[in-house]
């Protein structure tokens, strides 16, 4: 199988004269899953958002393949990304919205079979647990090479994670996919490779990421 890369450079973003993010790198493979931590306030979905291309900074560069990329959420199947809020159509049904993602919405019942009553209602009418738990299917099922997972935890039971954690683990065999929360534990599980970002803008590619982590005071 071929293996894709797709890679974020000199990544650099400033507001009112903070540095958020200082010549940042970071790599994506297929087959791989990269893990992004970092406290509150170091630019982590920024960084999401400028791999995406749907974020400015004052200096950027994302390559696909060693191919220059300026927009690359308007490649076709190359990324998607799941952001920290809600962004399905409150007012479109269920599988009208797994045809426009394309995805079987019998994909996401065959793990979690309580979705099977929900195949024909609206966002609108689902509980946030489970408008959280479709949009992340909907992101990590579609037919592309790249998912950016930002907080996909979120709002789910215990339960609804161990299971997402075994659908990224298979979904990794075709795709590239860049997990970011602040479950640390389950990110450090299931990731090949961690990054940290650091408050002072820098993102560090961690060796030992549990033992590096507690070196550094991100956790006890």
């Amino acid at each position: 199988m071929i293996t894709h890369k797709l890679e974020a450079d000199s990544m650099w973003l400033e507001y009112n004269n903070r540095k958020i993010l200082q010549n940042i790198y970071i790599q994506l493979e297929t087959g791989k899953v990269t893990g992004l931590l970092g406290r509150n306030g170091t630019g982590k979905s920024s960084l999401l958002r400028m791999i995406l291309g749907s974020l400015r900074g004052q200096s950027q560069s994302v390559r696909w393949n060693g191919d220059y990329i300026a927009h690359p959420y308007q490649e076709p199947g190359l990324v998607r990304y799941l952001p920290q809020f809600n962004f399905i159509p409150p007012n479109m049904r269920i599988n009208q919205i797994c045809r426009m993602y394309q995805v079987e919405y019998d994909r996401m019942i065959d793990f979690f079979p309580e979705l099977q009553t929900s195949r024909y209602t609206s966002a609108a009418k689902l509980s946030g647990g489970y408008k959280r738990l479709i949009e992340t299917l909907l992101i990590l099922f579609s037919p592309v090479k790249f998912v950016l997972l930002d907080e996909p935890f979120t709002h789910l039971s215990p339960r609804s994670i161990e299971t997402l954690v075994k659908i990224i683990h298979l979904e990794k065999q075709n795709k590239g996919i860049l997990v970011s929360d602040h479950m640390h534990q389950y990110v450090t599980n299931l990731s090949d490779a961690v990054y940290l970002l650091a408050p002072v803008g820098r993102c560090i590619l961690l060796k030992d990421p549990v033992k590096d982590m507690k070196l550094m005071g991100y956790i006890r």
